[in-house]
């Protein structure tokens, strides 16, 4: 249930606050007074879209908050499945703030997107808008009606066609990709056999292109290095005058002369010691290096040509050695069934026909259980028009089929006769507005046994409406308001007189600007405004009595 509405810098409200009560909520308001932004603010909470017009000008943001009381447990079941986290028992506050063409939404303070958002309050609270009764004019929308009165089972149907479906649709795929010539299938084989016999005689092997590039890079800049070394080796051997070597030598014989004389030098001559065999060995290692370079021009033309071929079938079928091997597999695969074309085309015509028959019978399934949930269904609107003054009506659902698709091969729609001998004929053909106003109330009065939404909104159900048919449609909304709460924004006093919580929407002007405020009735103020809507310009003494007596009718019908 809807408990609190909090609006602020929405249009022409300012801030406005509103305690929502069990039952019959309805609000009233002479035209124009801003009933539309009630629905608005609503529809923003929601996740909706809502026109920039709405947006109140020269304010930093806009802010609109829904505070919910969940008392099923399926329902609080359902909302912590969707990841909302309940703080208090029972308690939702949703909240969605506008600042500078942002939004951001909330639901118990952590923020959600507007998918999320979207999921979260339609379990809460459902809009039937002014013009939704207008969808009846397309019998899409009646198919969709069946299935969100089967609910769950039905969702569990179209899931299983969904899924077929899709395997078929890649199936007749995969099957029309079998349309080439026979000349154009050998020239395709000989090309790719080409191709694959190209990779299978180069024999590429993992990591090899690594190091052939290491030893190449080596062997073209071979002189460089072995000139290089050669004259490393030469500034510190031990056979010229001047070298690293012989100086290091003539120091180890000179410092042994003298340590005889002094302990102390004995340390010094043993480091100077380590390091002329450390440059011993370094050489060793230097000489040993140098005839490691000799150069062999035969294995490095070997070695360039085998690089030269490695880049070419990487330039050519991929850029690695793996993307080459990836590419050699998916050919052959392709070979394989070039091959074995005509038993490969055999193949996967029967697969697509397998699938086809299986799709053929899941949307049976589904179709066969539509038919019997609509019986149930077009049974319980006809019982709930026969309480909105249809006072002969029919009411059926027909069914014809069309190409298996993601929601089945189903084709319904709704049709209905509103006067005796009259042939039963399609809803959209036949109902008026004001009918077809009817209609939708009868099909939210049975889809919310079903749904189990704890909140219906009604923009102007009465339009097209006046009369005996106003004191019925005003009878049913006082119906489902047992058992669940009912919005509803009206014209009509017959549908006014039956609220349990009356509100009044009205305009003022505060300081010279114009504002919208909603405020609860009282018992006489709800009176007063019942006169107002039945009387014209003047409001006389007898139009407040009507008034009082339309009031008193309703409470003794409650």
């Amino acid at each position: 249930m809807l408990q609190n509405l909090h609006v602020k810098n929405l249009a022409l409200i300012d801030e406005a606050e509103v305690e929502l009560g069990k039952g019959l909520n309805i609000f009233t308001g002479e035209t124009g007074a801003g009933k539309s932004l009630l629905l608005g603010s609503i529809t923003l909470a929601l996740g909706g879209k809502v026109a920039k017009e709405l947006l109140r000008e020269n304010q930093e943001y806009t802010l609109v908050e829904l505070q919910f009381s969940v008392e099923e447990e399926r329902t609080q079941k359902e909302l912590e499945e969707l990841g909302v986290y309940f703080e208090e028992p029972g308690q939702v506050l949703v909240s969605r703030k506008l600042v500078r063409g942002r939004s951001v939404a909330k639901v118990n303070g952590e923020i959600v997107s507007a998918a999320e958002l979207a999921r979260i309050t339609g379990i809460l609270l459902d809009i039937h808008g002014q013009h939704e009764h207008q969808s009846l004019l397309h019998p899409s929308k009646h198919l969709a009606i069946l299935d969100e009165y089967m609910g769950r089972e039905a969702l569990e149907y179209r899931n299983h066609v969904k899924e077929v479906y899709e395997r078929y649709r890649k199936a007749l795929a995969y099957a029309e990709t079998f349309q080439m010539e026979e000349e154009q299938r050998m020239r395709e084989l000989s090309f790719l056999e080409f191709e694959c016999q190209e990779i299978e005689e180069a024999n590429l092997k993992e990591e090899e292109e690594e190091e052939l590039s290491a030893w190449y890079k080596k062997a073209i800049h071979g002189k460089k290095i072995m000139e290089t070394i050669a004259r490393i080796y030469d500034e510190i051997n031990y056979d010229g005058m001047d070298s690293a070597g012989e100086k290091i030598g003539h120091a180890v014989h000179e410092i042994a002369t003298v340590v005889e004389y002094d302990e102390t030098l004995r340390s010094l001559s043993e480091q100077l010691m380590e390091i002329d065999n450390l440059l011993s060995d370094f050489l060793r290692e230097v000489s040993s290096y140098m005839d490691s370079l000799e150069f062999d021009e035969g294995q490095f033309l070997e070695v360039e040509a085998r690089l030269d071929l490695i880049h070419r079938l990487e330039n050519k079928y991929g850029g690695s050695i793996a993307a080459i091997e990836a590419y050699y597999h998916e050919k052959q695969e392709r070979l394989i069934l070039l091959r074995n074309y005509e038993i490969e085309k055999e193949e996967a015509e029967r697969k697509k026909q397998k699938i086809y028959q299986e799709l053929l019978e899941a949307c049976q399934r589904l179709s066969e259980r539509r038919k019997e949930a609509s019986l149930s269904l077009t049974a319980k609107i006809k019982e709930a028009l026969l309480e909105l003054n249809f006072l002969d009506v029919q009411f059926e659902m027909a069914f014809s089929e069309s190409a298996p698709s993601t929601n089945g091969f189903d084709q319904a729609e709704f049709l209905i006769s509103t006067n005796p001998g009259q042939p039963i004929r399609p809803l959209g053909k036949v109902a008026s507005g004001g009918e077809l106003s009817r209609v939708m109330l009868a099909i939210k009065t049975v889809l919310s046994d079903q749904d189990g939404v704890d909140t219906l909104l009604f923009d102007e159900i009465d339009a097209g409406i006046s009369g005996r048919t106003a004191q019925q449609v005003s009878e049913k909304l006082k119906q489902i308001s047992q058992y669940r709460q009912i919005l509803c924004i009206t014209h009509l006093a017959q549908i006014a007189s039956m609220a349990d919580q009356h509100y009044l929407i009205e305009k003022q002007v505060d300081d010279g600007n114009t504002v919208t405020s909603i405020r609860k009735l009282s018992r006489e103020e709800s009176i007063k405004e019942l006169a107002r809507i039945l009387g014209g310009v003047k409001i006389t003494d007898n139009i407040v009595e009507s008034a009082r007596e339309m009031k008193e009718l309703a409470e003794q019908y409650k």
